[in-house]
């Protein structure tokens, strides 16, 4: 999952080099961290939120053919 995103934000990212995605659990639950340069932060997020919505979309169903809860939080 954690390969995922950062996949996907390094294809949105202007400064790939600068996508960090950082992975803690907590049981049965990943939340995954996204750090992105701060030019970049808009890219991701994306207009009303398009391209977060995508990506934690997109976490979920990876998430339920794991087996887990997932959250996507971007920094």
């Amino acid at each position: 999952m954690r390969a995922l995103i950062e996949y996907l934000a390094r294809a949105l990212a202007e400064h790939p080099d600068d996508v960090v995605v950082e992975e803690e659990h907590d049981g049965d639950r990943i939340l995954l961290y996204l750090y992105v340069n701060d030019e970049d932060k808009g890219r991701v997020i994306g207009r009303d939120g398009r391209c977060a919505n995508a990506m934690r979309s997109l976490l979920h169903v990876a998430a339920v053919r794991a087996g887990v809860r997932a959250t996507l939080n971007i920094e």
